[in-house]
């Protein structure tokens, strides 16, 4: 049994779920933009009061650990591991490409997909330009691809495309409809990174104590912060 707070802020969305062995019990979640500073914590504590929860009977806190946004990724991360410290509770990191590939296994109903037993999801998260941030899976939730950066273009992934069908979604998808034309390509809409996508799998680490170390864990950025300054303060 586990009673686990799960954060998610690696992309515009700033999401929370309480959930109690792996289903959801309560959420709050904004996509309106990059407001994770102002929303997270206050989330956080109008979820466990309208669930009468006080925060000691945690088992533990799950964390979206990216890719994705480095400003969004580092307040999720200080937030959870603030709460660890606190309230000694374990830390657990989920890839947030995981959880949305997750999320598409168990519905693929919900989002209208009619395709054979054998396919592979491709969740991507939008880095800006043409380059996303991305994994692939197949059919059971296996890692097949590890997670990388890439640029798309018109050639982009036909070592899956042409074995089978690829489902690709995610943020970063919308932006790869035009480019990726291959018939076996199957785009699903509304696919969103969300804190309730991490309850089965942040449910199946704690079964299986597979914690992050609160002192040292660092989100995954898969890119380095570049700083920009804007054009309206240089003078």
């Amino acid at each position: 049994m586990g009673l686990i707070l799960n954060i998610e802020t690696s992309t515009e969305v700033c999401s929370v779920a309480l959930a109690r062995d792996g289903i959801v019990i309560n959420q709050r979640e904004n996509q309106s933009g990059q407001n994770h500073s102002k929303l997270l914590t206050l989330y956080i504590k109008e979820l466990l009061d309208e669930s009468k929860i006080i925060s000691n009977q945690l088992n533990a806190v799950a964390v979206s650990g990216g890719p994705g946004s480095y400003t969004g990724l580092r307040i999720g991360v200080s937030v959870a591991k603030g709460i660890c410290y606190a309230l000694q509770l374990p830390l657990i990191a989920i890839s947030s490409l995981e959880s949305m590939a997750k999320s598409v296994i168990l519905n693929l109903e919900k989002y209208s997909v009619q395709t054979t037993s054998h396919f592979i999801m491709c969740p991507m998260i939008d880095a800006r330009r043409m380059e996303v941030y991305t994994a692939f899976y197949n059919h059971d939730g296996e890692i097949m691809r590890n997670i990388q950066a890439d640029i798309i273009d018109h050639q982009s992934y036909l070592e899956f495309l042409d074995k089978g069908t690829v489902l690709f979604f995610g943020n970063g998808a919308k932006k790869c409809r035009e480019i990726i034309s291959h018939p076996n390509a199957i785009f699903i809409e509304n696919v969103i990174t969300s804190a309730s996508h991490m309850a089965p799998v942040s449910q199946r680490y704690f079964n299986l104590s597979k914690f992050a170390d609160v002192a040292y864990y660092e989100p995954y950025y898969l890119k380095d912060f570049v700083a920009t300054i804007p054009v309206k303060n240089i003078f």
